[in-house]
């Protein structure tokens, strides 16, 4: 048999080139993993495992918070939420240089907060936020590129079905790590807001100042916003404050964004189908992943790879934070190539156990082991740092999903002047991931607060 790195380069190559011809990613994990199982301890094992591999995984109790959270961000986009927040955020900013910008980057973050889906975070606010931006004669490339760049706090703020699926993958708490984004995810609205400041005052006509609102319009637009701060409230609330765990929290956020769509006309029983059907097609095509990746977790530590890649590592002399560094780029390279959660599912059952292996004692130095930070730390620490940069993947080229996302609904504007209008906020996201690793408590203090 070939070695363990040269077998699972095969695999990734077959994998990739699955995927560039267009099969959908879970049945190409599918392929791979079973048929490696297959290659290297025969087709018996591999029956053996299929048997009760898919009831095993599928039949985990914090699974069941993903067609909750899932069926909570449709109705959000059908209960006009999206307009509610943009419009309360540009009462509050839209009088400054700039501000109606920053209102939408506020309306992204509350948004995304609720949905949790980064492309449907990226529409939604594009359609509401766009034409008030063209009213006030915003630059092509600041109006596009603010909402694009917007789109990827969806995967952070929770709750967030990506951070839940990263969580279940290392087997960490949901609590936790839901604890652990919410400073960086804050971090990343404010390092936003202050790009959209700067760059305002170096290039004073891309966000002209818009009207203030009256005293009747902001006390309305002020209002609007209870009932979303009350849900995000009431569900993160909830779960930070032991009130109730992810999964029945889900189901609160859900009956309350839909007595909210109801209140106001918008949630009908057309939209709730339309509702249902997405959450269970979405669903469907998260747990089929969910296998293959599964499969593919079983073949990796069957052959031993991610095993030998650190005892590779090990001898190359490479220190831990530079083998952390070079992991963040690799995934944001990956990024520009496929969605965030298949990458996750993808890539992080490879990665997370030869950190593991780092970090359980490879490396021995003046600060101890590994990264001189318990495993469980290391899991969270980690797990924001890999979700953020899988979400640059979304601004950067060659794919660029928002971007795409966004340029279709700016037709007036070129997608190069969008991919310009992204680069700032791309070096702030940049900015956000060094400061995360050079100071790990901004992950860390908040879980450790709450456990505490």
């Amino acid at each position: 048999m070939a070695d363990p790195i040269t077998l699972g380069l095969g695999a990734l190559v077959l994998l990739v080139a699955l995927i560039a011809i267009r099969m959908p990613i879970g049945y190409a994990m599918i392929i791979v993993g079973a048929g490696g199982i297959a290659l290297v301890n025969g087709p018996t094992l591999l029956l053996s495992q299929l048997k009760t591999l898919a009831y095993g995984q599928f039949s985990v109790y914090d699974l069941s918070v993903v067609p909750m959270f899932i069926l909570m961000g449709e109705l959000a986009v059908v209960a006009g939420l999206s307009q509610a927040l943009f419009r309360g955020a540009n009462a509050w900013l839209g009088w400054m240089r700039g501000g109606t910008a920053m209102a939408a980057i506020a309306g992204c973050a509350g948004f995304g907060a609720v949905c949790g889906s980064s492309l449907a975070t990226a529409s939604t606010m594009g359609k509401v936020a766009l034409p008030e931006l063209e009213r006030y004669n915003y630059s092509g490339a600041l109006a596009t590129g603010s909402l694009a760049a917007g789109g990827v706090l969806g995967i952070l703020i929770p709750p967030s079905v990506v951070l839940i699926i990263y969580a279940i993958i290392v087997e960490a708490n949901i609590v936790t790590m839901f604890a652990a984004a919410l400073l960086p995810g804050i971090l990343a609205v404010l390092l936003f807001l202050a790009t959209i400041a700067i760059y305002v005052a170096i290039w004073p006509k891309a966000g002209p100042k818009g009207g203030a609102a009256d005293r009747a319009e902001f006390r309305a637009a002020t209002l609007g916003l209870l009932p979303v701060i009350g849900i995000f409230g009431l569900v993160l609330g909830g779960i930070y404050g032991g009130l109730f765990n992810p999964t029945p929290a889900a189901a609160v956020g859900v009956a309350l964004v839909w007595i909210y769509g109801a209140a106001r006309g918008r949630v009908k029983l057309a939209t709730m189908k339309t509702a249902l059907l997405a959450t269970a097609a979405t669903s469907g095509m998260i747990y089929l992943i969910l296998l293959g990746a599964e499969l593919m977790k079983i073949f990796m530590s069957r052959i031993g790879l991610p095993q030998q890649a650190a005892a590779w590592i090990a001898e190359s002399g490479l220190a831990p934070m530079m083998v952390m560094v070079l992991i963040l780029l690799a995934l944001i390279a990956l990024g520009c190539l496929m969605d965030s959660l298949s990458m996750i599912l993808l890539v992080i059952p490879f990665f997370w156990p030869m950190l593991m292996e780092i970090n359980g004692g490879l490396y021995q130095g003046a600060e101890g082991s590994g990264f001189g930070m318990a495993t469980d730390d290391l899991k969270v620490w980690f797990g924001i740092l890999a979700l953020i940069v899988v979400e640059l993947g979304l601004i950067t080229p060659p794919v660029g999903m928002n971007v795409f996302v966004i340029s279709a609904l700016a037709r007036n504007t070129p997608m190069i002047e969008t991919f310009k209008g992204v680069l700032p906020f791309f070096l702030a996201e940049i900015l956000r991931v060094a400061l995360l690793l050079g100071f790990p408590a901004l992950t860390l203090w908040l879980p450790g607060i709450l456990g505490g």
